[in-house]
């Protein structure tokens, strides 16, 4: 059966072939016979209840400098699309947040990965909230001294922007640290919402582990190694990869938050683990597909489209 599949994304000439995830799912879209389409979040239009976009039929190839052709842009009525992947990368903004009202429109006729109005509720570091016997001890505060007795009583922290994505903006602060006053000062510059602080982790100089979840289920995980002197292993942030296997306390965790990400419509997720806790659940653009592949010679982008048609075939109205 061939779909039609529109993936919202950022400019498709941007992407690093050998990392970006979404690749990975057009590639296999491709092979699959689907028929393939681009757009970005600007693209959108609502007029009435009338979704749009202008949409270019896209091929992809791994071909690096000639990784992509793009049709003519074509406006065009989302609702005749099969399936949407809302793929742009974050800052979860505003311009994020209305996106996922705006796709809300075109449901449940078109199946949107991840459901748009879930994706709206699932804020990577508020999500985990809801687990909170799988976290770390976490404050989420703009009160300055609520953040100094919690550095009181746990010594080292981490002290991160709410909405960050890929290790942006992420601080170890030891006891004897002085810079958190002016820290706290910089963040409510830069920030109107509350910062998130844990208590620092010292397994993260084992890795912070990667584990994608397909419709709930652990696939894969990868271990982001930082490095020498740096507190981030995020792979934005110049983390290398290393090949690893899920513990009997990570395989917990997964059957815990499992049934809720179905049940939601979170179809492609990745966690965070450091240690025994889990720091966050990234819903936006989960990305790892092929540090994971390669490393243990799977394809995880045919999970997950395994996943998306038997969701796709439980829709109807189309």
């Amino acid at each position: 059966m061939s779909l039609a599949v529109a993936f919202q994304m950022d400019p498709i000439e941007s992407i690093n072939i050998d990392t970006d995830s979404s690749f990975m799912m057009a590639l296999e879209a491709q092979k699959r016979g689907h028929r393939l389409y681009h757009y970005h979040p600007r693209d959108l239009i609502l007029t009435g209840n009338r979704l749009t976009a202008r949409v270019r039929e896209m091929t992809v190839v791994r071909q690096r400098g000639a990784h992509y052709t793009l049709g003519e842009p074509v406006a065009t009525d989302l609702s005749t699309m099969d399936v949407i992947l809302l793929r742009q990368d974050p800052p979860f903004d505003m311009a994020y947040i209305t996106s996922t009202h705006l796709l809300e429109h075109v449901q449940p006729k078109v199946l949107v990965v991840n459901d748009p109005a879930e994706v709206r509720n699932a804020p990577e570091k508020l999500f985990i909230t809801k687990f909170p016997d799988l976290m770390p001890p976490t404050l989420i505060t703009s009160d300055k001294q609520a953040i100094l007795d919690f550095r009181a009583e746990h010594k080292d922290i981490i002290v991160k922007p709410l909405f960050g994505n890929g290790g942006a903006g992420v601080f170890h602060l030891k006891p004897d640290d002085e810079n958190l006053g002016s820290l706290l000062e910089l963040f409510t510059q830069l920030y109107r919402e509350p910062v998130i602080v844990q208590r620092y982790l010292p397994e993260i100089r084992q890795g912070d582990k990667r584990i994608i979840l397909v419709d709930g289920e652990p696939v894969g995980a990868v271990s982001r190694m930082p490095l020498e002197g740096e507190a981030r292993a995020n792979f934005h942030a110049g983390g290398s990869a290393r090949k690893t296997e899920l513990t009997a306390r990570e395989r917990e965790m997964c059957a815990a938050i499992g049934p809720v990400l179905r049940e939601k419509g979170l179809v492609f997720v990745g966690i965070d683990v450091i240690g025994d806790y889990m720091t966050e659940i990234n819903v936006t653009s989960p990305t790892g597909i092929q540090e994971i592949n390669r490393l243990n010679g799977v394809q995880l982008e045919a999970l997950l489209w395994d996943a998306i048609e038997r969701r796709r075939a439980g829709k109807s109205g189309k």
